[in-house]
């Protein structure tokens, strides 16, 4: 039981930082690249995304 909501957990954090991820000033292509590696990496993911990349992304991706 505890697993499953650790599951859902992750789900919900995964879906608002995709949805973080698209609001951002940068091109499709970087948004995807993105998207998609924190959705493969999962939890660490998430932590490096949110602790580190979040205020970077735009820097590291300009246009």
């Amino acid at each position: 039981m505890i697993g499953f909501i650790i599951w859902i957990a992750g789900v919900v954090f995964t879906v608002m930082c995709v949805l973080d991820i698209f609001k951002k000033n940068i091109s499709t292509p970087s948004k995807i690249l993105v998207s998609v590696i924190v959705l493969l990496t999962s939890w660490i993911g998430l932590i490096v995304y949110y602790l580190f990349a979040k205020d970077k992304l735009e820097v590291w991706f300009n246009k």
